[in-house]
């Protein structure tokens, strides 16, 4: 089965630090990881497209990972970043559109899981700009911690003409066992139809102790909530590094949806992720 990565990162640190790798747990991250380490693995998975996520809050960051785009047949996509707070966002995403590769530019995405103010998306200033995300015909991914999933749902129903697309499930607490209050926050969010989630992060939220069967509660969760059309895989590669190879989460995925019907699973691992973001 072919299938889209709707979610993975490449940095190269003599271009830029990125001061989130920090501690021992981290340590292995702490190196260039480019699209030449992922395409390898991306083919022996059969991985035919991905999308390309941001990972810091650096302006440059955008315009390289769109250049990158441009060069690549496997980068279908990026997810890029822009200040939402700043006068002129849609300016802004206008000239990123404008740049080589610009094309490829699918969403937009901010560390709201870094930001102190739980209710960040609900800002005058950050709501001006999610406006103009989806007046620019773009998605919003939300990278968020589960105690931020309210203030998510929030922001979803007060702009249904923007797709809110959830990465991660919202780093559910696997690791601990006790899925409330995230699950009932999760169906919560799922309740409005410009939601979408990735099938994403979940071995690295889970641990080094991983097992299909820890993660299954999880992902059934998510399935019963938005349904295979709404859920898209993403490996989180290479941050998924530090408990699995890539092989591994993929396989992993492809466990936890074996009982789904062929059409479910072509949603989950394909047509989901070209239909939001617009392949």
């Amino acid at each position: 089965m072919t299938t889209v990565d709707a979610h993975h990162h490449v940095w190269d640190l003599s271009v830029r630090d990125q001061g989130w790798i920090t501690g021992r747990e981290l340590a292995p991250l702490r190196r260039n990881f480019g699209l030449g380490d992922l395409v390898p693995a991306a083919a022996a998975a059969d991985v035919r497209a991905t999308v390309l996520v941001q990972t810091v809050t650096v302006a440059a960051e955008t315009p390289e990972l769109l250049a990158l785009a441009q060069e690549s047949d496997l980068v279908a996509g990026v997810v890029g970043w822009t200040d939402l707070t700043a006068a002129g966002v849609g300016d802004a995403l206008a000239a990123l559109r404008e740049l080589p590769g610009g094309e490829h530019l699918v969403g937009v995405r901010h560390q709201v899981q870094g930001e102190q103010d739980t209710g960040w998306l609900l800002r005058p200033d950050v709501r001006r700009g999610l406006a103009a995300v989806a007046a620019a015909g773009l998605v919003y991914d939300l990278v968020v911690l589960p105690h931020q999933l309210p203030a998510a749902a929030r922001a979803a129903a007060q702009l249904p003409e923007l797709t809110f697309v959830l990465d991660h499930l919202g780093k559910p607490p696997i690791a601990s066992g006790r899925p409330e209050p995230w699950a009932s926050d999760l169906r919560a969010l799922a309740g409005l139809p410009n939601t979408v989630c990735k099938l994403s992060g979940l071995v690295t939220e889970a641990g080094e102790d991983w097992t299909v069967q820890r993660l299954r509660p999880y992902m059934d969760t998510a399935l019963d909530a938005f349904g295979p059309g709404r859920l898209m895989f993403g490996s989180d590669w290479p941050v998924c590094t530090l408990v699995a190879s890539y092989g591994e989460v993929v396989g992993t995925a492809q466990r936890l949806t074996a009982e789904l019907s062929p059409a479910e699973r072509r949603q989950i691992f394909e047509s989901t992720a070209s239909r939001v973001y617009g392949f």
